[in-house]
C-alpha cells in the first residue's frame, strides 16, 4: 500500500465512529434478508442485545456497545455498578468496580464451534486484549479498575411465534427472549473465561 493510501486510510478511520451509542443499536435494515429472515450479522447484534438487557439486570451499567479500533472490536464494555460492587461482601469496601469486556458468541443449532466456545481461540483473545488496552487508552479515568474477560454463548433458535417484524429483545428478568422469528437463549456466561 502506497503511502497516499495510507494517509487516505487513516482518514477514514478517523471519520469512523468508534463505538455504538449505549443502549441496543437498531437492526441495520439495507444489509437484512427481509425482516423475518435476518443475516448471521443481525442474528449476533440479536445475542449482544440479549446479554446486554441481561448485564443491565445483573447490575451491570454498558458503557459501549460494539467498540471499534484498528485491532478489533469488543462486543460489549459493561462497568459494575458501585451499589452491586459494595454488595460482595468478600472484597474490600474501597476496590474500584469491575470492567468487563464481554466477547458474544451468537450459534444456531448444528454449529461447528461448541457453541462459540471454540470461536474465542488464543490468536482472538490476544485481539481483544490489544483492543481492550487501546480502549483502557482512550479512557484514563478507567485505567485502575480491575478488568476480566468474559464471554457469553447465545443459542438462536427458530420459535413457533410468528411475529411480522424484528422486535427489541425484552428479557425481563430471563436469560430468553423473542426476536423476529427466533428465540435467543443465554446458554453460558463465563466469567473470567481468559487473561493474558
Amino acid at each position: 500500500m502506497g503511502s497516499c493510501d495510507s494517509s487516505e486510510l487513516n482518514s477514514t478511520r478517523k471519520r469512523v465512529n468508534r463505538s455504538s451509542p449505549v443502549g441496543n443499536p437498531p437492526l441495520a435494515t439495507a444489509h437484512s434478508n427481509s425482516p423475518q429472515s435476518p443475516n448471521s450479522r443481525d442474528i449476533g447484534t440479536l445475542g449482544e442485545n440479549l446479554v446486554a438487557d441481561w448485564l443491565q439486570q445483573q447490575g451491570w451499567e454498558i458503557l459501549h456497545r460494539q467498540w471499534h479500533c484498528r485491532w478489533g472490536e469488543i462486543d460489549i464494555i459493561a462497568l459494575e455498578r458501585e451499589e452491586e460492587s459494595a454488595k460482595n461482601q468478600f472484597l474490600p469496601n474501597d476496590r474500584s468496580p469491575t470492567l468487563a469486556f464481554v466477547e458474544v458468541k451468537t450459534r444456531r443449532r448444528g454449529n461447528w464451534d461448541a457453541g462459540g466456545m471454540l470461536a474465542v481461540t488464543t490468536t482472538k483473545q490476544a485481539k481483544l486484549w490489544q483492543t481492550a488496552e487501546i480502549f483502557l487508552s482512550t479512557r484514563p479515568d478507567l485505567a485502575n479498575n480491575s478488568c476480566r474477560f468474559d464471554v457469553a454463548l447465545v443459542r438462536c433458535e427458530p420459535s413457533r411465534q410468528n411475529t411480522k417484524q424484528i422486535l427489541p429483545l425484552t428479557a425481563a428478568n430471563s436469560q430468553s427472549a423473542v426476536a423476529g422469528n427466533y428465540l435467543l437463549t443465554l446458554q453460558e456466561y463465563i466469567r473470567s473465561a481468559f487473561s493474558n
